[in-house]
């Protein structure tokens, strides 16, 4: 093997065993920021050896284990072992079989879990929580993470370098919730892997609608996730609606990259094994008695059953959308219950439920509004107001590619 499939070997086992080796010592050192940096220095350590020694049988054994070793070094240089290792070695007796035997206690599952509810803590923000998220459980560089959002990189890693100092300066335990404290930390990770998805399913900026490493990231975090709470309802629920809106990507563009809407997408492009992924973890989601994202995920489904766009049932999607509403108040489910209300019983009747959100202030600048009031408006053939409206839109959006499609249903006005 050469130098340089060697470092591609080394940079695949990176992707894969990342987390679990940050995880692992995180929990020794109960500072996941440290354990990364040490982390890191086993990934430095791979690169100098593996190319002239080979790659070893069990790459994510050897990082795990150098990963450990720089940890007891770095606590002995501190003078901190005996403060965060009390009970588990003297620095005397420090041997690597000892501190291996420590380690085999816990299932390296629970460390991961424990790194998952640390990196999306809610004591940070969401923009934190989501980079943070893709560094040490994706596994993704700091360059990366930029260019995913298309922010500079300095500022990524400032976010990042600051999210560990929040969580450090909190003294957040690496440790598994519990109780009501449990509930609370799952729906601060469920919302992290939904703006990880949702950022790629439909960028906020840039020239490309879509950013399928983002999506794929998410969903497999997500599976991650789901392979570690089994029993947890809103996880399966998650999963399917990222499943079932993942499975329309490849029909999502056009040719030269331009949106297609979905009521005018060639489903035979669907992708049909993510749909049946995704209703055999709906049913699951349903089966636990899921909530906000199992009723999202159902109003998905509706779409992914139907055939064609004909074949919708919008009387059913208008009411699982009220029942949403009910579960979660917010302008954006009232919204999209207005197009499918709209769909079910006419544009007359869609327009009479979106136009009590018009003084709306969460949607002020929400160009999806103006953009699903100008499409109620042209089929009432007010072509003047909806030209209006498609314009406004186009204002508001900051994607390049939506702004053409906006643009181009104002001129067709």
């Amino acid at each position: 093997m050469t130098a340089t499939d060697t470092n591609k070997a080394i940079e695949a086992v990176w992707r894969i065993e990342a987390a679990r080796v940050i995880a692992g010592v995180a929990r020794l050192v109960g500072d996941v920021g440290l354990a990364e940096e040490v982390a890191q220095d086993a990934l430095v350590a791979a690169l100098e050896q593996w190319p002239s020694e080979g790659v070893p049988r069990n790459p994510g054994a050897w990082l795990t284990t150098t990963a450990k070793r720089r940890a007891i070094d770095q606590i002995r240089r501190r003078q901190r072992f005996e403060q965060n290792l009390p009970e588990l070695v003297h620095p005397e007796e420090a041997d690597t079989s000892d501190f291996d035997a420590v380690l085999e206690e816990e299932s390296i599952e629970d460390d991961l879990l424990r790194l998952i509810f640390t990196s999306c803590h809610p004591v940070l923000s969401p923009e934190a929580r989501v980079a943070l998220t893709l560094r040490l459980l994706g596994g993704l560089s700091t360059d990366e993470i930029a260019r995913a959002f298309l922010v500079p990189s300095p500022t990524i890693g400032q976010r990042i370098s600051r999210a560990k100092k929040t969580l450090a300066d909190a003294h957040v335990p690496f440790e598994l919730p519990v109780g009501q404290d449990r509930t609370e930390r799952l729906a601060s990770v469920l919302e992290v892997i939904y703006l990880i998805f949702n950022e790629g399913y439909s960028a906020t900026a840039g020239d490309d609608w879509l950013r399928p490493a983002l999506c794929k990231e998410a969903m497999r975090l997500g599976r991650v996730l789901a392979s570690l709470t089994p029993a947890e309802p809103e996880v399966h629920g998650l999963i399917a609606l990222l499943e079932i809106q993942a499975s329309r990507s490849a029909a999502r563009t056009g040719p030269s990259g331009e949106p297609i809407v979905l009521l005018e997408q060639d489903r035979r492009r669907w992708d049909r094994l993510l749909i049946s992924r995704g209703l055999v973890a709906l049913e699951k989601a349903e089966a636990l008695g899921g909530g906000l994202y199992t009723l999202q995920a159902a109003i998905a489904a509706c779409h992914a059953r139907a055939r064609t766009a004909e074949e919708t049932d919008w009387v059913m999607m208008a009411s699982l959308y009220r029942r949403l509403g009910e579960v979660f108040s917010s302008p954006i489910v009232e919204l999209n219950r207005a197009v499918a209300v709209s769909m079910a019983d006419g544009p007359a009747a869609g327009l009479a439920v979106l136009d009590p959100l018009l003084d709306e202030p969460a949607l002020r600048n929400y160009h999806l509004l103006p953009s699903v009031r100008g499409d109620f408006l042209l089929k009432l053939g007010r072509r003047t107001e909806a030209k209006e409206e498609f314009e406004r839109a186009a204002s508001m959006t900051r994607n390049e590619r939506e702004r053409t499609l906006l643009l181009g249903r104002a001129a067709a006005c």
